[in-house]
């Protein structure tokens, strides 16, 4: 099946899916394999992101308007990713054989090193890939189902967050009850845990705090809050151009309480890739950061097939 072809599918299954679903929580299967994952429906709506306690780069807080999408129930796990991140385990979890279309998608390198890191594979968060490899990830799975997944914004993902609250968590302002509801610093062990073992958010998803933190789309750009002041900002996002760096949510295992809030943000760093004895180093993973993971979205309303191809064919840059 052509690239052409896939997004007409897509479309086709996009448009039967809202009228028969109705926009309700859905399992994507993987056809010819037995993977499958959840997908949240996320209502459209309005909402204020930032926060007046928190640091410099979360405020002014602004009010934000978004069009309704889904987000995946959980963070992406191994079971999952290792069959984008190796062509013949796919292969062998595909009865053999897989479509051209999917053997053309470009595949990560193969690490030099355990990115699992020794804390667990079954169930547990994929995690130590670049932001470029979360998105050809995406891709992978848009030839493999037709679908168009994508990487959250930073604006849909604090939405999808709080989950219709005001507080510094989904839950509350209270620090002590994370116990609940993340895997952090205080109660990890300074490893990831299967995801879903927490309690979910209002909207059904699971270690929005801690976990693994998550890539979004976004530019990090420290004061992009600030042309917002006032206003209402329409579907936001810093497109990104650069390299580095780009905007993580969420709080991983590592961090503490405060780094877990609903509107904290973090930078990717060159320094995540030190230990990288390749030059150029490489585009697809972070060795030094084994604390960042993938969450999906799927836009209720569907990019054209050239937003779509021009989304995921983004030539890497190098880093030197």
């Amino acid at each position: 099946m052509s690239v052409k072809s896939v997004f007409l599918v897509s479309l086709v299954l996009l448009n039967i899916a809202i009228a028969q679903e109705d926009s309700k929580p859905y399992a994507q299967h993987i056809e010819g394999t037995n993977l499958a994952f959840t997908m949240q429906p996320i209502p459209g709506g309005e909402y204020l992101r930032g926060s007046e306690q928190g640091k410099a780069d979360e405020r002014p807080v602004h009010q934000v308007k978004l069009d309704p999408f889904w987000m995946s129930t959980h963070e992406v796990t191994w079971d999952l990713y290792e069959p984008f991140m190796y062509k013949d385990f796919e292969l062998s979890r595909s009865g053999g054989s897989v479509a051209p279309e999917v053997d053309a998608v470009t595949r990560p390198t193969k690490p030099y090193l355990d990115m699992t890191f020794g804390m667990g594979k079954e169930n547990h968060p994929a995690l130590g890939m670049t932001q470029y490899n979360a998105i050809q990830f995406c891709k992978w799975l848009y030839v493999r189902t037709g679908v168009f997944y994508r990487l959250p914004t930073e604006a849909e993902w604090e939405y999808a967050c709080r989950a219709g609250s005001t507080t510094e968590y989904h839950f509350g302002d209270d620090p002590s009850q994370l116990d609940e509801y993340a895997w952090y610093k205080a109660n990890s062990g300074a490893k990831t845990h299967p995801v879903g073992g927490k309690q979910p958010n209002a909207w059904g998803l699971y270690d929005m705090h801690g976990n693994v933190a998550e890539w979004t789309y976004d530019q990090y750009v420290a004061d992009f809050y600030r042309q917002f002041d006032g206003i209402t900002a329409n579907n936001p996002v810093a497109i990104p151009e650069k390299l580095y760096p780009h905007s993580i949510r969420g709080g991983s295992f590592e961090d503490g309480a405060a780094d877990l809030r609903s509107a904290a943000r973090m930078p990717s760093d060159p320094s995540w890739k030190q230990m990288d004895p390749q030059i150029p180093k490489s585009n697809w993973w972070f060795p030094e950061a084994p604390f960042i993971g993938i969450r999906l979205v799927r836009p209720v309303n569907v990019p054209s097939e050239e937003e779509i191809l021009a989304y995921y064919d983004k030539a890497p840059i190098q880093d030197y």
